[in-house]
């Protein structure tokens, strides 16, 4: 086997491990792959030749932090770089260790403006992962062009305006890599979820990576269609002033999210990259509300899905019924073949080959 790949990956939600994992076990079948992460045990099943090592966040302290530099002004290149944590300080110096010793063929950061600016110091190939979001800061810009390559985890067709063109020649679309859909059928999920089938049903999916979709505006969504039955996955933040209709369930958090878009009639979701692909894949009338992320990344992905015609966007979650059913008449007449276009089941071969190709140009 040739050098390895080193493969930094956030461990903030499910998206980033789920597309590093279906990534490295493609590799792995031309080179050894090592993903390094806070968290040793958020990964899919992982392919013989790819390890994990862990190393601290480099966003979260850990309580021996020297607190005195706290205030100590940050320079603009950088986004999350505080001074005096021992934390940083080993997963940087584990790192460069590795560079050092292994001499590896990339790396790949999904993602970390820091960790890609030091392995262009490091002289380490790097690729950067691109996600959607307000990224023309300096910070953003030097891991773009610090990188020997940029991969976006979506379909071309939903890359925002306002991206360098020399960012776009190195850009690589991988529509969907990591999201993996079990092919079901309506009454199928339905009888596995012992949800009735003569009913109208609504699923709302909660992404991973925050703190809950409000529960009001679902009652009153739930209220305006009393034959419909409306049920939430995920995180829901329940306020005192709510009051719930009989036909809205909570089911929280469950093992098989794309059975419940299976067995939906329409889909409410938050824009994070997982949610997004799994109801792509299988193709609903669809409404989504960003949630807050860093970079505004939720609201422009759902821009972009907007524009592009696979969603309906909403700024705001609808604060009386007439909303709703205005936005539900824009969800009933969308093109559902461009949802499913949002997706390429060989994406994580065809993102290993890209990036095998990569290591080679380096050997």
């Amino acid at each position: 086997m040739t050098r390895p790949i080193g493969y930094f990956v956030h461990h903030q939600g499910r998206g980033h491990a789920e597309r590093a994992a279906a990534i490295a076990n493609a590799v792995a079948k031309e080179c050894p792959v090592v993903l390094f992460c806070a968290k040793d045990d958020i990964f899919p099943p992982l392919a013989d030749h790819v390890s994990v090592r862990e190393i601290p966040s480099l966003f979260e302290a850990r309580g021996d932090e020297d607190l005195g530099l706290a205030n100590a002004r940050t320079p603009p290149n950088l986004h999350c770089a505080p001074l005096g944590w021992p934390g940083i300080t080993h997963a940087v110096a584990t790192l460069a260790q590795w560079f050092d010793a292994e001499r590896p063929g990339l790396f790949v950061t999904d993602v970390s403006a820091e960790l890609a600016q030091l392995a262009r110091i490091a002289s380490v190939p790097c690729v950067s992962v691109l996600q959607h979001g307000d990224r023309s800061d300096i910070g953003h810009m030097a891991a773009y062009e610090s990188a020997l390559g940029i991969m976006a985890p979506y379909a071309e067709v939903l890359e925002q305006p306002g991206r360098p063109d020399w960012m776009l020649a190195k850009t690589f679309y991988a529509p969907g890599v990591g999201v993996a859909v079990e092919p079901l059928a309506r009454e199928e999920a339905r009888e596995r979820l012992r949800i009735p089938l003569d009913r109208k049903v609504v699923v709302v999916i909660a992404g991973g990576g925050g703190s809950g979709t409000p529960s009001t505006p679902l009652t009153l969504g739930a209220r305006a269609e009393p034959d419909s039955l409306w049920i939430t996955i995920g995180a829901v933040e329940h306020e005192w002033h709510a009051t719930a209709p009989g036909n809205l369930e909570h089911r929280g958090w469950v093992d098989s999210p794309e059975r419940y878009i299976a067995a939906a009639d329409r889909i409410v979701s938050s824009t994070g990259n997982t949610t997004v692909h799994m109801v792509a894949a299988i193709g609903r009338p669809w409404i989504v509300v960003p949630e807050w992320r860093y970079f505004d990344e939720q609201v422009w992905k759902a821009r972009m899905l907007d524009r592009a015609g696979a969603a309906v966007m909403l700024d705001h979650w609808p604060s009386h019924a007439d909303a709703w059913i205005a936005a539900w008449q824009r969800a009933a007449a969308l093109d559902l073949d461009r949802q499913q276009g949002l997706v390429d089941r060989s994406a994580a071969n065809l993102v290993a080959a890209w990036l095998n190709g990569l290591a080679e140009r380096r050997a």
